[in-house]
């Protein structure tokens, strides 16, 4: 299995965990509070940030535009809801050069043609598809063209609908995230061994999207081999919005990148070996050297019994 190139990282079994911090929405229009999270996963020491794109116009069902909700400007439709969400060129500037100051990939999710025809102006290093689009097969070929590296996010799918998007998609520049769609996600359902079942099925990086409260089942995703890692970031999970409960905040997401690095070296490389700092204890504490040659008093010879 080849690794694929992301901005210069290579993301893949047998190198470092790829770590995306997810702004997603949770900037809530504001690009000053966009910046902050920008810094905020550079400083815990993630390796990307990830934002979302959609043109409203195309995303919002025209059963749901004219809906009402209370947001904090007010109570407006739907419709204008998303569009207050949405970063215009200016803003995606500001991010671009904040991002490029702290020497941060950063890309984004596209949920429309229209939206990965935007983004192209920034040049990205790769392009997610969110799970929500996973059966969009013409926004899948919209991504496919540019020849860029493409993370598919696998929640709320089927195995049948997986294997259409892969094979709409191809292999060659591909990366698949096992994800639960729930926000937050209950432990019960984050069932993290399809990991392994994916690495098993596809020929390509294998990676998690967390959306679950807490740290652990991420550490474990890492620990069954996801080659990168994405949880949703925030500066305080009590902030209005829909994603907020189910990110994590910087003193968490600096802790959860300190640890992921510790894992990578607490699995090693699989090769049973005796190490420097053991032949202190080994010449200490071991009572048989080898067939015939024992130290201490009594011995016991492999095989024999203390009884």
């Amino acid at each position: 299995m080849k690794a694929i190139n992301i901005g210069g990282r290579l993301v893949g079994p047998g190198h470092p965990v790829f770590v995306i911090a997810e702004v997603g929405i949770n900037h809530n229009g504001d690009v000053e509070l966009a910046k902050s999270l920008v810094n905020a996963a550079f400083d815990a020491g993630c390796d990307a940030v990830k934002f979302q794109k959609r043109t409203p116009e195309v995303c919002v069902p025209s059963d749901q535009r004219n809906l009402l909700r209370d947001t904090p400007w007010g109570v407006m439709t739907y419709l204008e809801y998303r569009r207050r969400l949405e970063f215009r060129l200016n803003e995606y500037a500001e991010v671009d050069r904040e991002c490029r100051r702290k020497g941060i990939i950063w890309f984004a999710s596209c949920w429309d043609r229209e939206s990965v025809d935007f983004m192209e102006m920034f040049d990205p290093p790769c392009y997610k598809i969110s799970s929500a689009c996973l059966t969009d097969t013409e926004l899948l070929l919209r991504v496919k063209i540019t020849g860029k590296p493409v993370i598919l996010s696998t929640g709320m799918s089927t195995m049948e609908e997986i294997f259409m998007a892969v094979n709409t998609l191809g292999q060659e520049n591909l990366l698949i995230a096992h994800t639960t769609s729930a926000y937050p996600c209950d432990v019960s359902e984050l069932n993290l061994r399809v990991i392994g079942t994916f690495r098993e099925l596809f020929e390509c990086p294998i990676g998690y999207s967390g959306h679950e409260v807490g740290l652990a089942p991420t550490w474990a995703a890492v620990a069954l081999g996801a080659s990168f890692v994405e949880r949703h970031i925030t500066l305080d999970r009590s902030m209005w919005g829909s994603d907020q409960a189910a990110s994590v905040e910087p003193s968490g997401m600096k802790r959860l990148v300190e640890n992921i690095r510790d894992i990578e070296r607490a699995l090693g490389d699989g090769v049973k070996c005796v190490y420097e700092s053991e032949h202190k204890n080994r010449a200490r504490l071991r009572t048989v050297l080898g067939p015939g040659k024992s130290a201490g008093n009594p011995s016991i010879s492999l095989g024999e019994s203390s009884q």
